[in-house]
């Protein structure tokens, strides 16, 4: 790994800087997360089909798969904290814009300004942790920043879905605005002065794309995450149309989902410090599998809380993923890092739309656990090419 050295001021606690970079993925993981839970609630009030409102959550994502790479390439000269900084005032901006859209086309491309910066943010954030700890401590790392997307699963996106409920479904979005502001006073207060590489370039940034290695890990994460995505995407639905519970039952489930990515997180973490490729394997096996019982066991409430635990748990992939790209990115550290949030989020659209797809087509809510499973299988398969060409590009084994 190409990392830069540490810079953080001696006054200044790697902790308040894991808490600052931590803000903003707290807000991130807020809007993105709340806006699936908030679906059957902006469908009603704009006179849509749950399918055609689930294309909100598709335009954020396409946000996502914009910006992170054309921003990591355009801002490789920009020192870091400047860029944390900027990327979450534009952050702010597009939801704030969210809050006061006045229709649906107009809502659609808030969220999908809202989702430029969101990569970029992650990747760069990233990058910072990682360079405040030794090699084998890095997933470990990278995990307590994402652990602010984690903790919004179990805390912000249930007061979103609760505020979407009694305030209306654009209050979400305004709180979403604040907690970007407060993250850019933390980032300011504490976040290390990293000046940019005096040899960063947008061509060198680009040779990323140029790595075998790089676009399968990132094509891994296209496609085994959207599974995830699939069935988040419609929980609210299924839970109120399928399971047959009141609507304010669904923060309490989204929670329980939150407790499940938090814990998960933290532990692939500490098994990908130890056994990187083993951690992907195992994550993506565990996703198909708890995808499947979500098509069995949504039905019942309580069962349905079990399944929604787990697959939240299998979550954890993104960081082991995330890693793997400090590993294969070579001196492309920027564009790789951001790329991965893209591909997360080209999961993040293809999941809700694949969903979409069966539920218009007479398939039910609960077939999105069948086409998540298959999604998160269709990664396993596209890792496990990954690891043979690395074996037999390298005479260097492929990370345990």
């Amino acid at each position: 790994m190409n990392s830069q050295t540490q810079t953080t001021p001696r006054h200044v606690h790697p902790a308040l800087v894991t808490l600052a970079l931590a803000m903003g993925a707290f807000a991130i993981g807020t809007t993105e997360f709340a806006a699936m839970s908030l679906v059957p609630f902006f469908a009603r009030d704009l006179g849509l089909s749950e399918p055609e409102a689930g294309h909100a959550i598709s335009a954020y994502a396409l946000g996502v798969v914009v910006g992170a790479p054309i921003i990591a390439v355009l801002a490789a000269k920009i020192e870091r904290r400047r860029l944390l900084i900027a990327l979450m005032a534009i952050f702010a901006f597009g939801n704030g814009l969210s809050a006061f859209a006045p229709s649906y086309h107009m809502l659609l491309l808030c969220r999908f300004v809202s989702g430029l910066p969101h990569g970029a943010y992650f990747g760069i954030a990233a990058l910072v942790a990682a360079s405040m700890v030794p090699a084998n401590k890095r997933a470990q790392s990278v995990a307590m920043v994402m652990s602010g997307l984690t903790v919004a699963t179990i805390i912000g996106v249930p007061a979103a879905n609760f505020m979407g409920q009694e305030l209306g479904w654009r209050s979400g979005f305004g709180v979403v605005s604040g907690l970007a502001i407060i993250t850019m006073a933390l980032v300011a207060l504490y976040a290390p002065h990293q000046p940019a590489d005096a040899s960063a370039s947008p061509l060198r940034e680009l040779g990323a794309l140029r790595r075998p290695q790089v676009l399968l890990t990132l094509l891994t994460g296209a496609i085994g995450f959207g599974g995830l995505f699939c069935v988040y995407t419609y929980v609210a639905s299924t839970m109120i149309e399928v399971t047959g519970v009141s609507e304010r039952l669904v923060p309490a489930v989204l929670a329980v989902f939150g407790v499940g990515m938090t814990v998960g997180n933290l532990f692939w973490a500490w098994v990908a410090d130890r056994a990187q490729t083993k951690a992907a394997i195992a994550a993506l096996l565990f996703s198909a599998a708890s995808l499947a019982l979500f098509a069995l066991l949504a039905g019942n409430i309580w069962t349905l809380c079990i399944v929604v635990l787990l697959i939240g748990f299998s979550g954890g992939l993104g960081t082991i993923l995330q890693t793997r790209l400090m590993d294969v990115a070579g001196d492309a550290q920027a564009l790789a890092a951001a790329a991965h949030h893209s591909a997360f989020n080209m999961a993040n659209a293809l999941g809700p739309w694949l969903g979409g797809l069966a539920i218009s087509a007479g398939y039910g809510l609960t077939s999105t656990g069948w086409i998540g499973s298959g999604l998160a299988l269709g990664g396993l398969a596209i890792f496990l090419v990954t690891i043979s060409l690395h074996k037999r590009e390298t005479l260097e084994p492929c990370p345990a």
